[in-house]
């Protein structure tokens, strides 16, 4: 059970639809600077695992808003991110950049944004149940998803409380 939350959550609709065997494997509130933004959770299948080929697998991460943010800031932070993991070429990361400014976009506490990873086919983007857009390059979806699940994740505790992994607390 995520270590926020005293009920487990109920699967998203679109989630349930997409990834009909689906069931938690974990989350966590994300705090930065000590200020609520959202909680993170990740529904698959068969349960990931740190040495897994996340690529070969389909689940979906889902973010719960709490604060109002502009989908613009999300797009270029998700990006920032993603260059940090790999050298993003500036033609690849605009192309990026702008297929994300699509698909996010601005919240508002509750709204819900859901990444669905499709192996072989990339990711699909939803907003509060509605498909905002999709990018169908495995390198892409490596890396967006890898700003959560990569052994090199700016938040470890966060990546191993969605991969259900023992960790210390926050």
């Amino acid at each position: 059970m995520p270590a926020f939350a005293n009920t487990p959550p109920v699967m998203p609709i679109e989630i349930g639809d997409a990834l009909p065997d689906a069931r938690l494997q974990g989350g966590m509130r994300f705090r930065w600077f000590g200020l609520h933004v959202y909680d993170a959770r990740l529904w698959s299948g068969t349960p990931l695992r740190q040495d897994d080929d996340l690529a070969s697998r389909p689940y979906a991460l889902e973010l719960a808003y709490a604060r109002r943010l502009e989908g613009k800031a999300i797009a270029e932070r998700s990006l920032d991110e993603m260059r940090r993991l790999e050298v993003v070429s500036a033609a690849e990361g605009q192309e990026w950049l702008q297929a994300m400014r699509v698909a996010f976009p601005d919240v508002a506490p509750g709204d819900r944004l859901v990444g669905l990873h499709r192996p072989g086919r990339g990711v699909q983007f939803l907003h509060n149940g509605r498909v905002t857009g999709e990018v169908g390059e495995r390198r892409f979806a490596r890396l967006f998803f890898g700003i959560w699940l990569s052994s090199a994740s700016r938040e470890p505790v966060l990546r191993a409380q969605l991969l259900g992994l023992e960790t210390a607390s926050r």
